[in-house]
């Protein structure tokens, strides 16, 4: 594999235009491919886990699942609420929506306990998530009758219409996020490499990796279906990778010729930068892509999703950085040959160590105190992870999202007025339809209880539906307090622990469950903590034998392993600090959950680990090649270091900038996403690479190196193990 990248960057340098019309070909069938098959997107029972997704099933068997619902609420805009005005918005409104085809059916006017609010109940046809695609001709004629009657105030709100307000602020969130991290990275470059050209070319092929990443994900979908999140990783990812993948090959390809002072052509140039930061990309990418893989083991559309994205945008990534960027740096490198030629002058920089002084002083420490240096960082990163022993998982529902949204305004209004609309638990069960009576009368059973607990709504009386055949029955019980709260997590508790088991439960050949917006979340919780342990043993164990085998030396895996830990342990206690209190919420404006969103620690360890993965790759393959090239243990490491700092950094600053736009979305999941990977990509660049890898390296010597045993016989076969000699 070691040779691969250097032949496949020979033919692209000798075939440039062939090279670069072949990968923008590759990018436009990919995108036109992925167009005409379209986005096969996650159905209703893709989501289901759990005995919320169990009883969901049985539901939806027995045609009698929940379904898309909106609320139209009608009330006054100043004092007491006409009552005739109203009743006349109402009719008008039942009689607009009964006309829509993607109506199912309008309930009649309900009035709120103190008379201020009448409610309109709509249910849409179609399965729960087609109501945010569904919901938008309803939103049109709830805005004719409100303009029909400007004396009331009519709005709506629901499920469909709140997803539908997610969907669009997530898309004004990403083209801020854009309009952000794009100009950062540009002048990140510009300052790298002082050239418009060059800073330009990681840009080009970032984001033609990320639109051809786009198009394989819309067919990769047909496979495993898509739930809307995967577009979003993959510009997060893409646009990180891409770059950084670029940067290093470019920066390696300039420190070449530098280095030969013109005694050589671009071709031998870009053949020379394959062999070193061509083949650091090719193990980089597939440590990413293995790490990443371990997200299937969840067995969750959400992670499968993300996975897929992730593989599919650092894949092309890596083959963009192998096959078009050769014949790029080769064209433009004979430019600067032809003007070289014509006594044009041409700026080169010297190709020894870019330290500089803020990385120098970063790396003094290390060099001078390496045990000391080791104790004190890594007892910051440890001081740091500690707050994640408190951490407070809870699955994100509706009601975290941001009030900036219309609908989550009316839904708030809605709940006030209407207090048992906040949650429902939905008691599910299935038996043969000689039995229908027996079970009914057991469901009644267990409303009654519910009604003498105070957990549950008292004015809202519990009805049991069955289903047509008579095998599915279902009931519904109201909590007044809102899903994220103890007081309704207690409730689901109650039923599943006692008023089931006592009532419908000791019918025998009967099929129980309960779901609801609660159960929901508080089973996808369960079921990602019963993963997290698989999830993240596969993924250390992914480390060590990717680290092991990239650099032949059982230690150099072990400390992979352990600085990957450090840097998440300590990024994950920071989010914890920042984010499951309320101190924070100010500086950066969102509504603390109290908790963690449930699927970021694991979204965390995978990404992390993965990203992690290319600076440990690049750093220690600089090292290492110091080594080859017949340097001592200590003098390899400090000139490893010292030549990959400036370059890893500026990568780092990439990261961060891509990473930390996150924050300023809406969406707190994402926010603390954003956060916790642009608080990793900094420490890890800065604190691990910087100071805890060099004092340990210096402090292990030539132990760190001591290679396996099938890699000891490698080497007195094939010098500097297939690193070039030639490569100074």
């Amino acid at each position: 594999m070691s040779q691969l990248p250097v032949r496949i960057a020979r033919w692209s340098a000798r075939h440039a235009w062939r090279a670069i019309a072949g990968w923008f070909a590759f990018v436009i069938l990919c995108l036109g491919v992925g167009l005409a098959v379209g986005t096969h997107e996650a159905t209703t029972g893709d989501y289901r886990i759990g005995e919320a997704g169990r009883a969901e099933a049985i539901a939806a068997a027995g045609g009698i699942q929940q379904r898309p619902t909106e609320q139209i609420i009608i009330h006054a805009r100043s004092g007491p609420l006409d009552t005739a005005a109203a009743a006349s918005a109402a009719q008008d409104l039942t009689e607009r929506m009964r006309t829509l085809p993607e109506v199912d059916s309008v309930a009649a006017p309900v009035r709120s306990k103190d008379g201020k609010v009448l409610r309109v109940s709509v249910v849409l046809n179609g399965p729960e998530l087609d109501g945010k695609k569904n919901v938008v001709p309803l939103l049109a004629q709830t805005a004719k009758v409100r303009a029909g009657h400007p004396d009331l105030v009519v709005e709506e709100t629901g499920s469909p219409s709140i997803s539908k307000g997610v969907n669009d602020q997530r898309g004004k969130d990403l083209t801020l996020s854009e309009r952000i991290t794009l100009p950062v990275t540009l002048i990140t470059l510009l300052i790298v490499f002082g050239s418009v050209v060059m800073a330009g070319v990681p840009l080009l092929l970032a984001l033609s990796s990320i639109a051809a990443a786009l198009g394989l994900s819309m067919i990769a979908s047909h496979v495993l279906p898509d739930p809307g999140v995967g577009t979003n990783l993959i510009l997060l990812i893409g646009l990180a990778v891409g770059v950084d993948y670029t940067l290093f090959y470019l920066k390696r390809e300039r420190e070449e010729r530098a280095r030969a002072g013109g005694r050589l052509g671009s071709e031998a140039l870009v053949e020379l930068a394959a062999a070193t930061a061509g083949r650091a990309i090719v193990v980089s990418g597939l440590a990413v892509i293995v790490s990443t893989a371990t997200l299937y083991l969840a067995t969750d559309v959400i992670f499968s999703s993300l996975a897929t994205g992730t593989i599919l945008v650092v894949a092309v990534a890596m083959v963009s950085s192998l096959t078009v960027l050769p014949a790029l740096l080769v064209k433009v490198g004979r430019r600067t040959e032809r003007r070289a030629s014509r006594g044009k002058p041409v700026r080169a920089k010297r190709a020894e160590a870019e330290t500089g002084r803020v990385f120098g002083a970063l790396l003094r420490p290390a060099q001078k105190h390496p045990a000391r240096t080791l104790c004190v960082s890594v007892l910051v990163m440890l001081a740091l992870a500690a707050p994640a022993l408190g951490l407070k998982l809870v699955d994100p529902g509706k009601d975290t999202f941001s009030r900036g949204i219309p609908a989550m305004q009316v839904y708030d209004r809605l709940n006030a007025a209407f207090p048992e609309l906040l949650v429902k638990h939905v008691v599910v069960a299935r038996s043969t339809p000689d039995r229908a009576a027996q079970v009914q009368h057991a469901l009644a059973g267990l409303g009654r209880r519910a009604q003498a607990d105070p957990l549950f709504a008292r004015d809202a009386e519990p009805a049991v539906r069955t289903s047509a055949d008579g095998r599915v029955s279902v009931l519904e019980l109201a909590v007044p307090f809102p899903a994220p709260s103890a007081e309704a997590i207690e409730s689901l508790d109650h039923i599943r622990r006692d008023y089931l088991p006592a009532t419908v439960g000791r019918l025998s050949g009967v099929e129980t469950g309960v779901t609801g917006d609660v159960a929901r979340g508080r089973d996808y919780v369960d079921h990602e903590n019963s993963k997290l342990p698989l999830v993240i043993g596969f993924l250390l164990l992914v480390t060590f034998v990717m680290t092991g085998w990239a650099f032949r030396s059982v230690v150099i895996g072990l400390i992979g392993v352990v600085l990957n830990l450090l840097s998440a342990g300590a990024s994950l206690g920071l989010l914890v600090v920042f984010f499951q209190g309320t101190w924070a919420e100010r500086l950066l404006a969102f509504d603390s959950l109290g908790a963690i969103a449930s699927r970021v620690p694991l979204f965390l360890f995978v990404i992390l680990f993965g990203l992690s993965m290319d600076y440990q790759v690049f750093v220690v393959s600089r090292i290492q090649e110091a080594r080859q090239n017949g340097m001592s243990a200590r003098k390899a490491v400090l000139d490893g270091i010292s030549r990959s700092a400036k370059v890893v950094t500026s990568a780092a600053i990439v990261m961060v900038t891509v990473f930390g736009a996150f924050v300023a979305l809406h969406l707190t999941e994402m926010k603390q996403m954003g956060f916790c990977l642009a608080v990793a990509v900094l420490l890890d660049a800065v604190v691990i690479r910087l100071m805890v890898l060099p004092s340990l390296l210096l402090l292990l010597g030539e132990r760190a190196w001591r290679p396996l045993r099938s890699a000891r016989r490698a080497q007195t076969a094939v010098p500097a193990a297939g690193m070039p000699q030639n490569v100074r």
